[in-house]
């Protein structure tokens, strides 16, 4: 068992060392959108499904809530956690357009959405990135595998080269607190922390 373990730690520590080698631009560039997002006084929203759907709850929080600084809330919401939007919306329509929805409702031009897909194949995520950039919406596609159909389609996009989920999902929840670091730094300058 203690040889399977390490096996495990030593794959994810081998999916983020690829990050570090080939994307720290790409890293860069998502924190730059999210950075300029908020300086304009617009909102992040975050969508994903299961796991996905727990990482963007927990990315959103550390916008809204903090993540290392003491500093004002920053406007950031997950799609993923209004139960009776969910229901209802689900219940009378389908699940693929759950988010492209909300996205409808509560976004606006110059806002930031983040849909995370380990396989980059979730309908909804299609549908809400769709919408997203019909009302001039910016996107960024957090992927794993090959990008799945959503390769492609969003402002920008990150593919963690990995074709296994807990590996995929591990390496996007990094790359997300390095966002929340890069941005808090940005925003409020390096006092203050915690």
């Amino acid at each position: 068992m203690k040889d399977k373990i390490r096996e495990m730690l030593l794959d994810s520590a081998s999916t983020k060392q690829k990050i570090a080698e080939s994307m720290p631009g790409d890293v860069e560039n998502f924190a730059n959108m999210i950075v300029e997002c908020f300086r304009r006084g617009n909102k992040l929203m975050v969508c994903g499904n299961g796991g996905s759907a727990a990482d963007a709850q927990h990315f959103a929080s550390e916008f809204s809530a903090r993540y290392k600084m003491e500093r004002r809330g920053l406007p950031a919401i997950a799609l993923t956690t209004d139960t009776s939007v969910i229901t209802c919306w689900v219940n009378d329509y389908d699940f693929e357009t759950l988010y492209s929805r909300q996205v409808e409702a509560l976004g606006k031009e110059g806002d930031v959405l983040v849909g995370i897909s380990t396989s980059g194949n979730s309908p909804n995520i299609i549908e809400a990135i769709k919408k997203a950039k019909d009302m001039k919406i910016k996107t960024i596609a957090l992927l794993g595998k090959n990008g799945g159909k959503t390769k492609g389609m969003a402002d920008m996009e990150i593919i963690v080269p990995s074709s296994d989920t807990p590996r995929i999902q591990e390496a996007q929840m990094c790359i997300m607190h390095i966002v929340c670091d890069l941005t808090e730094k940005e925003l409020f300058g390096k006092e203050n922390l915690v």
